[in-house]
């Protein structure tokens, strides 16, 4: 018997919507992207209310996006920045974007999970930026984890700048619309 392949793919709306190399330079147009594609995630029906995406710092040119694929792949871990990750990583073909050469952040529509928090320290960005919060999305139920103040600032000693609540009521809208369309809660 062998073991399954497992292959982490995008939707096929993805693309259109956020192209490689599309440039996004202020912190509120990255943003928006990464809000956008959380929408189109659940307006799609392709998976959950969150949607990410790793930009190159200096240019804000996007190398990769994300969105929320654990129920459509059937991967507890595919989570939107998780996969934002490993979208960048393979473009790249580098393990940490720290050895791609150049810095780069990771833009989500909401604060990164506990899992998402300790992939953030091994994939080589330097800056993470958050629309809405933990508590936004605890109040659907969605178990984010053992996330500290103490996990961020242990993020920060290591060289990695976080940023909170950009565009938060409008990344949350996507939340509360998973949640008036009945979106299964897989980890709640």
């Amino acid at each position: 018997m062998s073991f399954p392949t497992v292959a982490v793919t995008l939707p096929e709306w993805v693309e259109a919507l956020a192209p490689p190399g599309r440039v996004c330079v202020s912190d509120e147009e990255k943003m928006r992207l990464a809000v956008e594609l959380s929408r189109q995630n659940v307006v799609h029906g392709t998976g959950g209310p969150f949607g990410a995406a790793v930009f190159e710092r200096g240019s804000g040119r996007l190398v990769a996006a994300g969105v929320n694929s654990v129920v459509r792949l059937n991967n507890c871990t595919l989570h939107g920045e998780m996969v934002a990750f490993m979208m960048a990583q393979a473009r790249l073909g580098c393990f940490s974007l720290k050895s791609a050469g150049t810095a780069y952040e990771l833009v989500t529509s909401c604060e990164p999970c506990a899992m998402c928090l300790g992939a953030t320290l091994w994939s080589g960005v330097s800056r993470v930026v958050c629309g809405a919060t933990r508590d936004d999305a605890l109040r659907l139920n969605f178990d984010e984890g053992p996330v500290f103040p103490e996990s961020h600032a242990y993020l920060r000693a290591r060289g990695i700048e976080i940023v909170l609540g950009v565009l938060r009521q409008e990344a949350s809208a996507v939340l509360e619309l998973y949640a008036a369309r009945g979106g299964p809660i897989y980890n709640g």
